[in-house]
């Protein structure tokens, strides 16, 4: 890798906590390609799945009797058919989101969100990994404000998809998704603010690739 080479945010984030907010804003600061649900979409072109079937599955393990429902989805619904003895699984969901992460990691410069970026492009030179966090109530409130939903909601959302990331990462990594460790950089956005917080990740940025980084990459994008 030399100085040139792409470099690479990832964000892990619980819900709320403004993982999507802080990336996309990142993508714009520094010029890089943003992904989120589009890796869903590239794991469905691969996959030639309708991208709703693997939307649903996102960042959640699904269970055996979902598997079973999910065969009968790809078939006739008007005719028998055994169910497929290669149905998608959960490991296959991540090993095709993984690939894509890593080649588009050497291919270009860009923030990366979810998906367990972090564990997939830990042995990428030019890595950044950032977990943010906050409290409840920040979460909650900036919730019902995105989605749109009562506060009851909003908390029990927060709770499910949580709980789901963790399970996820932890059958298919091994890894305990809070472990600070696994990150560079974690942050709290409900006591810094999302300004702050972007402005602490792009010093992070310049600190770990050196003062020029903003620069070069400025440089490779012209």
């Amino acid at each position: 890798m030399t100085k040139t080479s792409p470099c690479v945010i990832t964000i892990s984030r619980q819900l709320g906590s403004g993982g999507a907010y802080l990336g996309q804003r990142l993508a714009q600061s520094l010029k890089f390609l943003y992904l989120d649900h589009e890796i869903v979409h590239q794991a469905a072109e691969e996959l030639k799945i309708p991208v709703e079937h693997l939307a649903v599955r996102d960042e959640k393990v699904t269970s055996n009797w979902q598997s079973v429902l999910q065969s009968f989805a790809y078939g006739n619904a008007w005719s028998y058919a055994p169910p497929s003895l290669d149905v998608l699984n959960d490991a296959d969901f991540y090993n095709v989101e993984s690939d894509i992460i890593t080649k588009i990691a050497k291919q270009c410069s860009a923030v990366i969100v979810g998906r367990g970026g972090h564990y997939v492009l830990r042995e990428h030179p030019r890595c950044l990994n950032i977990f943010l966090h906050a409290d409840v109530k920040f979460r909650q409130h900036r919730v019902e404000e995105v989605y749109h939903v009562s506060p009851e909601h909003a908390l029990k959302l927060m709770n499910s998809v949580d709980r789901e990331r963790a399970r996820y990462l932890k059958m298919l990594t091994g890894q305990d998704w809070l472990d600070a460790r696994q990150y560079h950089l974690s942050l709290d956005t409900g006591v810094l603010g999302m300004e702050k917080s972007e402005e602490i990740i792009l010093e992070t940025f310049r600190v770990r690739f050196g003062s020029g980084a903003l620069q070069t990459q400025e440089a490779v994008k012209a």
